[in-house]
């Protein structure tokens, strides 16, 4: 494990003094940027813990499936993931699977109790308020970690790390050497990236730079499920999925097996959560309203299996069924998911990220800063800006 920073030392001493004097408190959030060093703390966190009370049962947790394969190899690195530990999504931990006679998944219900001494949540911003007040109704400890520079959730206004109790703001020695951790920085702090070759695969063209249409050309041609394309606008990413899916061949408007989609709206019974990215291994037309449809979501051992709305496939928004509330249990919501808006990316990440730069007009200063922030934060290894 990495030697401990001032600050590292610092949050851990205040997470450990909080575990330990039993306080009232069910809870504390841990917010750092991204560079600070937030899963380190997780694995030295452990460690120490291990060393307290060798029978302490620590549940890691993440939002989605993906999240939680990232944060299981992070503590396997770290050698601190021990046989009495688990790691998984929050759904697996808090929920049941309720099976027919044939022996399918129909459903989920909340656990009685669950078999754990301390909770930890990684990317803590993706919890929604129904998940977080079932977690809480355990009367168990959590420590909720996350990165309190991104957007919060597009609605509702539950939003965990909205102000952390624990602070890291220091990028480390390691991490400045990452162009993509400087120039998340830039956006961070400015609200600009500014234009030009950053590394191997990290760049930013400028709108007048005569070779970017060209390479955008070529980025959309040679699209791969590994890639990540956000922009701002609907109507921008319902024109780039266009043009993918063309590139692709896939020649009719409609979904069909093989395409990439995306949830659109929670259903927790079904355990699909907004964002989560999928793709489609079957799919016919029952009505002019709904698809039958099997969908492998990301990072999931299930197949999403039910139906799903015609109607939302290209519309400019996700359907609301406010005024027909009949309407909600018959089926879920999907579109087409090879371009995302930044805001439907938060909780993801992916190796290469091609972002479009585009601020709407009423939107704050703040707000695109942490708008170009998220965006910028979902890349991996290499990322591709365009100025719009």
């Amino acid at each position: 494990m990495f030697i401990l920073s001032d600050d590292q030392n610092s949050a851990l001493d205040r997470l450990l003094s909080w575990f330990e004097a039993d306080t009232k408190r069910q809870y504390v959030t841990l917010g750092g940027y991204a560079g600070t060093g937030k899963t380190t703390i997780l694995a030295h966190l452990r460690h120490e813990l291990h060393t307290k009370n060798p029978k302490l049962k620590v549940g890691f947790v993440s939002y989605t499936g993906k999240a939680a394969r990232v944060l299981h190899s992070a503590l396997v690195s770290d050698v601190v993931l021990l046989k009495q530990d688990t790691v998984g999504t929050i759904h697996s931990l808090i929920y049941s699977p309720v099976v027919n006679n044939n022996e399918e998944i129909i459903g989920w219900k909340q656990k009685d109790t669950i078999d754990r001494d301390l909770i930890i949540i990684d990317e803590g911003s993706m919890v929604d308020g129904s998940i977080w007040r079932h977690l809480l109704s355990y009367k168990k400890p959590i420590i909720v970690v996350g990165d309190h520079g991104q957007l919060p959730p597009i609605r509702g206004s539950f939003y965990l790390m909205d102000t952390p109790d624990i602070l890291l703001q220091h990028i480390h020695r390691q991490a400045e050497k990452n162009p993509i951790i400087g120039i998340s920085t830039q956006a961070r702090e400015h609200g600009f990236v500014r234009a030009g070759n950053y590394g191997a695969g990290v760049i930013k063209y400028a709108k007048e730079d005569p070779e970017a249409q060209e390479e955008v050309d070529e980025l959309l041609q040679n699209y791969s499920p590994e890639t990540l394309i956000l922009c701002g606008f609907n109507y921008t990413r319902k024109k780039l999925n266009s043009i993918i899916r063309t590139a692709l061949g896939f020649t009719r408007p409609r979904p069909e097996e093989g395409d990439r989609v995306i949830c659109l709206r929670n259903n927790h019974r079904k355990h699909i959560f907004n964002g989560m990215l999928g793709t489609v291994i079957h799919i016919e037309k029952m009505s002019d309203e709904w698809y039958d449809a099997q969908i492998q979501m990301d990072g999931e051992d299930d197949v999403f299996h039910g139906k799903i709305s015609v109607q939302q496939f290209g519309s400019d928004s996700a359907l609301n069924f406010t005024d027909r509330r009949s309407e909600i249990m018959k089926g879920d919501l999907f579109d087409f998911g090879y371009a995302l808006t930044v805001h439907k990316a938060q909780g993801s990440q992916a190796r290469k990220v091609v972002l479009f730069e585009e601020r709407f007009s009423k939107m704050s200063d703040d707000d695109w800063r942490r708008w170009l922030y998220t965006g910028v934060t979902r890349a991996q290894e290499e990322l591709v800006i365009f100025e719009r």
